[in-house]
């Protein structure tokens, strides 16, 4: 089941009208540059600043005989300009309006990304809280290891998630860049400092050097921090599709009134949200692959990246929009099992506890094979039959040479597991 988009602003960007409007931005801000520094009549700026604009469906009519969408949009916007039209776009290349634009709509798209991490943060952090001090077993190979607490495993995703938030920041800083360099980055036809100023007004940072396009190791950096911020998400929704599977049980997304998992089974209750967070999550990855493959173009350029990047830009942000999103609301909504926890905790018998067992044998002289061999056996005993491990290790002559009876019941202490518990968390949530 996929739940219905309902944020239309992530849409809005990668509209065909969000599109048109910044490229215009960037036509304008060009024209006002170059009336700054003389190059073009502040009249002139001024008509066209009042008269310039667009109509989606005229640049699509006029682009039928063009075959060319930068020039469509520069013939309707004359169409509405008049003759101080031939002071838009003055040496410049297609490429100095798409890039820049470009950089426009993925600053935008992701500063609403920005705002879903945080929120899906909040959710973690909240849930920690909830769940400090709720002990659950921890599972290495899917097996039982040792303690820990659902909170710390929430802690450590909400740790994973805050770098992830600051890639993303780096990886906006090294997009939201623009340039008016012309055909080929030489600037021949119109000076750096008409560059400066238009990315300076648009918000952006001026590019160093680029040919035709600017460089797409930006992009390659961008949509990779999309994908790993994807795998983050696919790896808490793969968590939670383990921790509801039936003979688990300790986690489980909310199930709503008239909600139906099966068309067959009436009693199911699927995990189908963080299901759609793997599968979404899969999608993001190849898009950065292609992201990838755009950053070797032919010479000063070709336009092979271009139709990647129409598919790319929209589908990666909004995606990822959306699953944020989702698992922000899974997060806030899920159901804790605490007592589910305890009783999983309980079906090894107690063998979480043979490592301290071991080193308390090492503290008493033992060396780390006769001590891993004298615990090692009792724990397999406990494997094969239905006795507690302590029980077991009791009746080890062997074991009891070393530690007192006391002492072994003191080892069999789940705190001795969990006494760092406020220190893990100070140290990811007071960062």
């Amino acid at each position: 089941m996929i739940e219905r988009y309902t944020r239309p602003q992530m849409g809005q960007i990668w509209s065909e009208e969000n599109k048109y409007q910044t490229w215009l931005e960037v036509e304008i801000a060009a024209c006002e540059a170059m009336a700054h520094y003389e190059m073009i009549p502040t009249d002139a700026m001024e008509r066209i600043k009042s008269r310039a604009k667009f109509s989606v469906a005229r640049i699509e009519e006029i682009e039928q005989e063009t075959r060319h969408d930068v020039i469509a949009f520069l013939t309707n916007i004359a169409e509405h300009v008049g003759p101080d039209s031939r002071y838009i776009h003055m040496g410049m290349t297609s490429s100095d309006v798409l890039d820049t634009s470009m950089a426009i709509r993925l600053k935008q798209a992701s500063e609403m990304i920005l705002a879903g991490c945080d929120a899906l943060m909040k959710a973690i952090k909240d849930q920690a809280y909830e769940h400090k001090n709720t002990v659950m077993i921890g599972r290495s190979h899917g097996i039982h290891a040792e303690p820990i607490t659902f909170g710390l495993k929430l802690a450590v995703w909400y740790d994973e998630m805050s770098r992830n938030r600051r890639r993303l920041t780096s990886a906006l800083n090294n997009i939201a860049v623009g340039m008016l360099s012309g055909a080929v980055g030489t600037y021949a036809n119109i000076p750096p400092k008409v560059e400066t100023m238009v990315c300076e007004k648009l918000g952006l940072i001026s590019v160093k050097a680029s040919t035709q396009v600017i460089q797409r190791d930006r992009y390659a950096e961008y949509f990779s921090t999309l994908a790993i911020l994807a795998a983050t998400i696919e790896k808490i929704a793969v968590e939670i599709r383990h921790l509801q599977r039936t003979e688990v049980l300790e986690v489980e997304e909310h199930f709503a009134k008239g909600q139906k998992g099966s068309s067959a089974m009436p009693h199911k209750r699927n995990p189908v949200g963080s299901e759609n967070m793997s599968g979404l999550a899969r999608l993001i990855r190849s898009n950065a692959m292609a992201a990838f493959e755009n950053v070797a173009l032919w010479h000063e350029r070709d336009i092979s990246h271009s139709s990647v990047e129409r598919v790319i830009a929209p589908d990666s942000t909004i995606l990822i929009d959306y699953m944020l999103h989702r698992l922000t609301r899974i997060m806030t909504n899920l159901m804790v099992y605490p007592d589910n926890m305890q009783k999983n905790l309980e079906k090894s018998r107690g063998l979480i506890f043979s490592q301290q067992l071991m080193l308390n044998l090492i503290s008493q002289g033992v060396t780390r094979e006769d001590a891993y061999r004298m615990v090692q056996k009792p724990a397999m005993d406990t494997w094969h039959s239905q006795k507690a491990f302590m029980d077991i290790v009791l009746q080890e002559k062997e074991i009891l040479n070393y530690l007192t009876e006391n002492k072994i019941r003191e080892i069999f202490d789940i705190n001795y597991h969990l006494k760092y518990v406020d220190t893990i968390f100070k140290k990811v949530f007071d960062d």
